[in-house]
């Protein structure tokens, strides 16, 4: 089926004919710039995602300030950035923009299904090659109408998924339970948004997995973003006797309903939550109400992994991340780091960089080593998705800095443990 040639296509076409006809000497033998799109949360609710932005976009500028080979012949590279705002209409538009306007030769997107699927949309819909990270695969891949039997043809996408961070949360609390002194019912908070409802699905979600486990789960129901009364949710824990809460929240949501909880006197001894603890800034401006939350851990200065474009080792790019900027390291940065690893290395292979199906094409083929462990789309477990790994942790708050221990990695014992898992309030 032939597709539709919209402003983008034909101009390029168009273009491409010209120069034919006046050059005979082949396009990939003169040097281009290459216009490489960035949507990112820099404003809003997901703003927290974002804070390694700076620091990646500088250490990748000055790797690419005298041009980057593609196929022996030196090109220079264009980082632009656009912010999504933490919406998903507002990113669909910038994603336009992008690649309408701008006129990008790959698009990039990370943090959460609200950023990566209307980026990842926009660039199928304009036949754009598209790399995303930072969003659990389900949401990202069925979100979008994905077809494990066809997939995606320009976009490409690499994290873990929700069978993963089911075991490592369950193997966490299995910690806690076994001790005898933590029953076994889960009060949850999802979300109504593509991460909650993935989260809560009865038949792909937490609830099947949590049953077969011997766990009760109290599920009040979908809640709507940045509210700002969780009093229904925390009366219906406390009168089910929950034990363990968790969620997939957003910072503001996660602060709000966790002081509120200890407000109404409801005390769980595990709380495991997702997107807002995953930040040392979140988990630090609860001061000791922070001490003993536990998240999944996508990435550390611990994990064992070297990049493949600069050779250095997640610690070393932990530490140079805060002399640089003096933040304490935050999770997204090896994720942000990997996205334009994965990127360069495509391009390095890419055989005519005027080309987007041979830009697409290298990207398909990726088999790569970057901080947050091999990336390669063509092992599945759906055609354009590669898994990294995942693993458990919790914060340690005794100091002005939260310190995040490794307390389960059952799934991934090459990356180790540098903790055991502890109770809130001891």
């Amino acid at each position: 089926m032939r597709k539709p040639i919209n402003r983008r296509t034909f101009g390029k076409g168009a273009l491409a004919l010209g120069a034919a006809s006046a050059f005979p000497m082949p396009a990939l033998a003169r040097p281009k710039t290459i216009k490489i799109g960035f949507v990112t949360p820099q404003t809003g609710p997901l703003a927290a995602f974002a804070e390694p932005d700076g620091y990646t976009l500088a250490r990748m500028g000055k790797l690419v300030e005298n041009g980057w080979n593609i196929n022996g012949t030196n090109h220079q590279i264009e980082f632009i950035v656009r912010d999504s705002q933490s919406n998903a209409n507002r990113a669909a538009t910038v994603a336009q923009e992008l690649l309408l306007d701008e006129e990008v030769d790959i698009i990039t997107a990370t943090s959460t299904p609200d950023t990566t699927n209307p980026v990842a949309d926009q660039a199928e819909l304009n036949g754009t090659p598209c790399v995303t990270n930072d969003t659990p695969w389900q949401p990202h891949f069925f979100g979008r109408g994905g077809d494990p039997k066809t997939g995606f043809e320009w976009t490409y996408h690499f994290f873990w998924g929700l069978e993963d961070i089911i075991s490592t949360y369950v193997n966490m609390w299995d910690q806690a339970t076994s001790t005898g002194k933590v029953a076994k019912v889960i009060g949850a908070l999802w979300p109504n948004d593509p991460d909650g409802n993935a989260w809560g699905d009865p038949k792909l979600g937490f609830p099947p997995v949590l049953k077969e486990r011997g766990y009760e789960l109290v599920d009040p129901g979908r809640y709507q973003v940045l509210t700002d009364d969780f009093s229904a949710q925390i009366s219906a824990f406390k009168a089910a006797g929950v034990e363990i809460t968790t969620g997939v929240v957003p910072p503001p949501d996660f602060t709000t309903f966790w002081l509120q909880a200890h407000q109404q006197g409801l005390a769980p001894r595990v709380a495991t939550f997702a997107k807002a603890t995953e930040f040392p800034q979140v988990v630090g401006s609860l001061g000791k109400q922070g001490d003993g939350l536990s998240v999944e851990v996508w990435w550390s200065p611990d994990h064992p992994y070297v990049s493949g474009l600069t050779g250095e080792n997640c610690r070393h790019l932990a530490e140079d991340y805060e002399k640089s900027t003096g933040n304490v390291w935050t999770m997204p940065l090896g994720f942000k780091y990997s996205l334009f690893e994965v990127v360069l290395d495509a391009l390095a292979r890419t055989e005519d960089p005027t080309d987007p199906a041979s830009i697409r094409d290298a990207i398909a083929a990726t088999d790569y080593m970057s901080v947050v462990g091999p990336i390669n789309f063509r092992k599945g477990p759906v055609p354009n998705i590669a898994k990294t790994p995942l693993v458990g942790g919790q914060w340690l708050v005794e100091g002005a800095r939260p310190d995040l221990r490794i307390v389960e990695n059952a799934d991934h014992p090459e990356i180790p443990r540098t903790g055991d898992f502890r109770l809130i309030g001891g």
